[in-house]
This record gives C-alpha cells, sequence and structure tokens, in this order.
C-alpha cells in the first residue's frame, strides 16, 4: 500500500504542477474496496456537522411493494434503498461527475455514490475557476448494492487521504512557481543585467525555493507513512506556505505575474484555493497540538 500512495502522491504532484483540470485529488479514496464508476469521479467528505441528512433511516422494500421496513445497512432486499435529503456543497466537479458521498448513516459510516443529473446542481467556481458546484437531494434514492459500509477506521483514513492530496497537489503547484519565477528572472534583463544577478532577488528566490521544499518533503514523509500526525504535518506546511510562495513569485514577475493569461496565475490562484479545501493550516495545526499534548513522548510523535 505504501508504494502505491508514494505513486499517487507523485502523480498528484505533477498534476498540481502542471495545472490540469479534473478532480486529481479525490481519486486517491478509491482504495475503500468500492468499484468506481467509468468516467470522472468526485468525493464528498463529512466536516464538522454531517452535510447530509438521512431521512427515514433506511427503507427495504421487499418483493411486495406495499411491505416496507427500517432495517440496518446489510440487510437483504432486492429492492432496498437508502434515502437521502440534504446539501453537498462545494463540490468538485460536482455536476459532471459521479459524487461518492463518505457520510454517518443510520447504522455507522458509509459510502454511496450520487448522480448529478438527478440532483438540483448549482453551478460554482472557485477563485482558479474549477468547478465547486452545490448539489440539492430531495429524497433521493439509492439502491442497496450501492450502499458501502465503512468502519470509522476507514472514514478517518479517506479523511487524511483527502487532506494529503490536497497537500500533493499544492506541492506541485508550489513547485511549478519555482520553475516560472527562476526562468523569469534570467531572462528578464534589467538596467543591463538579469534580475537574478541582483541579490535581493537572489535571496527572496531563495526563500522561495526553501518554502517549495518544505512543501515537498512533507507531502513525501506522509506518503511514506500515513499517519493523523504526518498528513497533519503535509497539509499544515503546505497551506502555511502558500502565502510566502505566491507573494514571492508575484514579487519579482511583477504585473506581468497577475495578467489574465500568465502561466503564474494559473499556479497561484489554485494555491490560494487548495490552501483552505480539506482544513486549513489553522485546523491541522490544532490537531498537531492535540496531538502533542496527549503525547506521553513528544519527540517521538515529532520524529516520525
Amino acid at each position: 500500500m505504501t508504494t502505491t500512495l508514494a505513486t499517487r502522491v507523485a502523480a498528484l504532484c505533477e498534476a498540481g504542477r502542471l495545472a490540469g483540470p479534473g478532480p486529481f485529488a479525490e481519486t486517491v479514496l478509491g482504495h475503500l474496496g468500492v468499484v468506481l464508476p467509468e468516467g470522472p469521479s468526485t468525493v464528498v467528505l463529512p466536516e464538522g456537522p454531517p452535510a447530509v441528512a438521512l431521512t427515514d433511516g433506511l427503507t427495504l422494500a421487499y418483493a411486495h411493494p406495499a411491505v416496507t421496513r427500517v432495517g440496518p445497512v446489510g440487510t437483504s432486499g432486492r429492492d432496498a434503498a437508502l434515502r437521502v435529503s440534504g446539501t453537498l456543497p462545494r463540490v468538485p466537479y460536482g455536476a459532471t461527475s459521479t459524487v461518492l458521498v463518505l457520510t454517518e448513516g443510520p447504522g455507522g459510516p458509509l459510502l454511496f455514490p450520487v448522480d448529478p443529473a438527478r440532483t438540483t446542481a448549482v453551478p460554482g467556481t472557485n477563485l482558479a475557476g474549477e468547478p465547486r458546484d452545490t448539489l440539492q437531494l430531495h429524497d433521493y434514492a439509492v439502491a442497496a448494492g450501492d450502499v458501502h459500509p465503512l468502519t470509522p477506521a476507514e472514514l478517518a483514513e479517506a479523511g487524511l487521504r483527502a487532506a494529503l492530496a490536497r497537500a500533493a497537489l499544492i506541492a506541485g503547484a508550489a513547485e511549478r512557481c519555482v520553475e516560472l519565477t527562476v526562468q523569469h528572472t534570467t531572462n528578464r534583463v534589467q538596467f543591463g543585467r538579469p534580475l537574478s544577478h541582483f541579490q535581493a532577488v537572489k535571496q527572496e528566490e531563495a526563500r522561495l525555493i526553501e518554502e517549495s521544499a518544505l512543501v515537498r518533503a512533507a507531502v513525501d514523509a506522509a506518503a511514506r507513512e500515513l499517519s493523523p500526525v504526518a498528513v497533519a504535518a503535509a497539509k499544515a506546511q503546505a497551506s502555511a506556505s502558500v502565502a510566502e510562495i505566491a507573494r514571492i513569485a508575484h514579487q519579482l514577475h511583477g504585473a506581468i505575474g497577475f495578467t489574465e493569461l500568465s502561466e503564474l496565475r494559473f499556479a497561484t490562484t489554485r494555491l490560494w484555493s487548495w490552501r483552505d479545501e480539506d482544513g486549513d493550516e489553522s485546523y491541522w495545526t490544532a490537531l498537531l497540538g492535540r496531538a502533542a499534548l496527549a503525547a506521553d513522548d513528544v519527540w517521538a510523535l515529532l520524529a516520525v
């Protein structure tokens, strides 16, 4: 599993570097043993109070349509269905992908797919223009064969993988900022010499490279060992570094970096958007703090 996860994380870093469109981060959750549908798929995870209200519990219809009962997930029944009502806010590519919802059900955590064509979709985007659609579910019926019970550990791991995937995208976009900035300062001539020959520019470039390296190192460490502490450190570092990475890159590009078709803008607007998704630095540093307070050996915790 470690090798597979590391490979996926490396691919996500490259996707972030290239600013490719598509729900790449969400595909990392495919490890849960669920057969993914053909075509693009995206994932909705619980964040705080569940965004989905499961109404009427689990309704099971047997041979006679007038016979129904409420039972736990896994009860046999050819026409069994889960009835779902609620709102799925800001789903990445939600209107054009099969949406996999992970949430708390009547009998514990579960996963089920949602077809956006059977919902009321409200289009939306993040700062980078990536689709973040809100889906309204009204008594949405899910076939029993599509309801997949999860353990609490699997649900928690899905959240960790989502955060690590987003951190990997940030790492790739940060590396792209470094590439574009070094290229620009090398080629741009000011006062008779390239910008990269000025001491102040060299110092800022070094800080940019340092921040990007910090993010990639934290992401690679979490890819080797998927633990709450490692993932929290990776996402916290990635989100915290966004401001400095974007500041330096834009400062060294000048106004050129803000133009509509600038390659740098494609990277930095994604950095600003991904910083807050799947938990920002405040969320994950608070988790790290609680882990440190509860640890018997803080050094062992930090040295994983």
